[in-house]
């Protein structure tokens, strides 16, 4: 009897070590996932040899602006990247993109495509826990001693462009153009950077590389996270002017029926479907308000946005429940009442924004208008956006094509 007690008392014992050093791995132990790197047939360098950092128990704030390209997304991203307490990153998915596409033999297929997402949820998890040598996997070429020039868009994010990150020559306050960033502050030290980021409390990363907020469910339902998402929305139109002109050559044919008032045979209207498939797929997700969207998911109309930028700021930072950097503020009255032809590049963010809104309604024929209105009724009519029925109802900008929608935070 007293030889049993023993055993069972010596079986408790070992279970509770197995059970604490479990823990201890699990907590002490980054958000790498490397079997996604072996998945998508890349070397698993930086498993062992990236730093480790404690389980969140800060519970920073993690905040995904989710968009497509010529959204207003890089206006959004402002509002984040102006905030002294926030480290801000645009569009770190890119470097996952531009390694991992070569690879695929087919194309976007169904595989390819769960590759680059399980991909790039891996990297979001590691960015959001301020682990930057993660990165390394998917920059070409690889860092040297952590220390690189490849970073896409680096002048976009206001930290890595700043003390102690970057040092430039002039006063401890200075704010550098984007375009001087790279030019001035030479290679980027990912230790440094990683630092900068783990002495803020919340992190900010934009994406136009995630089609749907049901691609981001894995993250948003990990406990080790406090993820937020702000799904940005623009009427697809407005989206498919925008692309026209910024994007001349791979918009040519659209450009060309514009021209001439003739539809090319070999256009491609995937470049408009696809946006509007993605954005319905996604909002009826979070117009549905799953369980585990909840106080996760805010909606936002770029043209709620462009015609109320304070206001609709402040909801969006109540929803975070982060207090609005006087710096945000400030951003906010400086750029979004300028002129845009002031802006020399083309992410730029300097705008009239309430006009820029609009613009599209005088950069496409009803032609156009009304094929991408039959192509998109659904999404046009799940966001509040209006049917223009005629050539005379698109051009007068005394009738609103956007409807009065309160589109509330799912809390």
């Amino acid at each position: 009897m007293q030889c049993s007690w023993k055993a069972v008392l010596l079986l408790a014992l070992a279970s509770i070590a197995i059970q604490y050093t479990a823990i201890r791995t699990f907590t002490a132990k980054s958000f790498h996932a490397c079997p996604g790197l072996a998945e998508a047939g890349l070397a698993e360098r930086l498993c062992e040899e990236g730093p480790t950092f404690a389980y969140n128990l800060s519970r920073k704030t993690h905040v995904l602006i989710l968009a497509t390209t010529r959204s207003g997304s890089s206006f959004v991203g402002q509002l984040f990247n102006q905030h002294l307490d926030v480290f801000y990153l645009f569009e770190p998915l890119y470097h996952v993109q531009n390694t991992l596409i070569p690879r695929f033999t087919q194309g976007k297929s169904p595989a390819d495509r769960r590759v680059m997402l399980g991909a790039s949820r891996d990297l979001l998890r590691s960015l959001y826990d301020c682990d930057l040598y993660f990165l390394e996997n998917y920059i070409k070429p690889p860092p040297v001693n952590h220390t690189t020039d490849r970073i896409f868009r680096r002048g976009a994010s206001r930290v890595l462009c700043s003390r102690p990150v970057c040092d430039p020559p002039g006063s401890a306050d200075v704010v550098l153009e984007e375009g001087d960033c790279v030019r001035k502050c030479g290679l980027l030290n990912l230790t440094v950077a990683a630092e900068a980021c783990r002495e803020r409390s919340h992190v900010a990363i934009k994406t136009v590389r995630v089609p749907e907020v049901n691609d981001l469910r894995a993250l948003v339902e990990d406990p080790r996270l406090n993820l937020k998402v702000i799904q940005l929305v623009r009427d697809p139109r407005g989206i498919l002017a925008s692309r026209s002109e910024t994007f001349r050559d791979t918009y040519r044919l659209w450009r060309l029926w514009y021209g001439t008032g003739r539809k090319p045979y070999n256009l491609d209207v995937t470049q408009l479907t696809t946006v509007c498939e993605d954005f319905s797929n996604s909002v009826s997700t979070g117009l549905m308000r799953p369980a585990w969207l909840k106080g996760k998911y805010m909606l936002v109309r770029y043209e709620d946005l462009a015609r109320n930028p304070m206001k609709k700021t402040e909801e969006i930072y109540g929803f975070l429940g982060i207090p609005l950097d006087s710096h945000v503020a400030r951003w906010i009255q400086n750029n979004t009442r300028g002129d845009p032809t002031l802006g020399k590049h083309k992410y730029g963010t300097v705008r009239n924004s309430a006009a820029t809104a609009e613009k599209w309604r005088f950069r496409l024929s009803y032609d156009i208008v009304a094929f991408a209105q039959n192509a998109c009724q659904r999404v046009l009519a799940q966001l509040g956006y209006k049917m223009a029925s005629s050539e005379e109802e698109l051009k007068n900008p005394s009738i609103s094509l956007v409807e009065e929608r309160d589109f509330r935070p799912f809390s």
